[in-house]
């Protein structure tokens, strides 16, 4: 596996020994494989429990997010609505983009606090914008997850209770996932099976930390 060096004098100075970056679109299985990565004793970041975290009732974040969206996004705890708010943006091209704009500054800098405070020596960030929000300068390398469309699709319609259009709609609503596997250091295929992956994943780990694992 290639690791790039892509820090600046400008950049955070990492304690960690290596922060992979995970990504993939939607229904692609990041999770499953941020999973097996904290199995294997990584110290993992999951960015949409991240973001979810972020939103909690009266956060700076969601007071930012009721502003540009409106009241009906927030639910009774003052904490932000996620599907309502889902429903908003997936059919509205500039409130995607807006909502990004004000998630990301968040988002980032919890994962630069992160990256620099002590732990494991891997550190595994997992977020679905690792690219766009500029999370991936701060990553020795980038592991992209990609799967079909049509395994998209089943996944998202049995995960999300929605039909065929709304998963295609939220599919379309994201970069190309094409885009990301050009600048993947690492592409793991997640169509297979569960034992599939993590053979995969264990591969990778293996190079990484030079630890033989079964």
């Amino acid at each position: 596996m290639r690791l790039r060096s892509i820090r600046t004098a400008h950049s955070p100075v990492s304690r960690r020994k290596h922060v992979i970056g995970v990504t993939g679109n939607i229904a692609c299985g990041k999770s499953a494989a941020l999973a097996m990565l904290a199995e294997l004793g990584a110290e993992t970041i999951d960015g949409d429990a991240l973001v979810h975290q972020l939103m909690g009732p009266e956060s700076s974040l969601a007071l930012a997010i009721r502003s540009r969206f409106g009241e009906t996004t927030v639910s009774d705890d003052g904490s932000i609505n996620r599907p309502e708010l889902g429903k908003i943006v997936f059919s509205d091209p500039e409130g995607l983009a807006d909502l990004e704009r004000i998630v990301h500054p968040f988002v980032i800098t919890a994962m630069n606090d992160a990256i620099n405070r002590p732990g494991p020596d891997v550190l595994v960030l997992d977020a679905i914008k690792l690219y766009e929000a500029g999370i991936a300068d701060n990553c020795d390398a980038v592991w992209v997850v990609n799967c079909s469309r049509a395994t998209q699709i089943e996944r998202i319609m049995a995960r999300n209770h929605v039909d065929r259009a709304e998963a295609e709609r939220r599919i379309d609503a994201q970069p190309p996932q094409s885009e990301k596997i050009a600048r993947a250091d690492l592409v793991i295929e997640n169509d297979g099976s569960l034992e599939q992956t993590r053979a995969q994943v264990v591969a990778a780990w293996s190079r990484l930390t030079g630890n033989d694992l079964p």
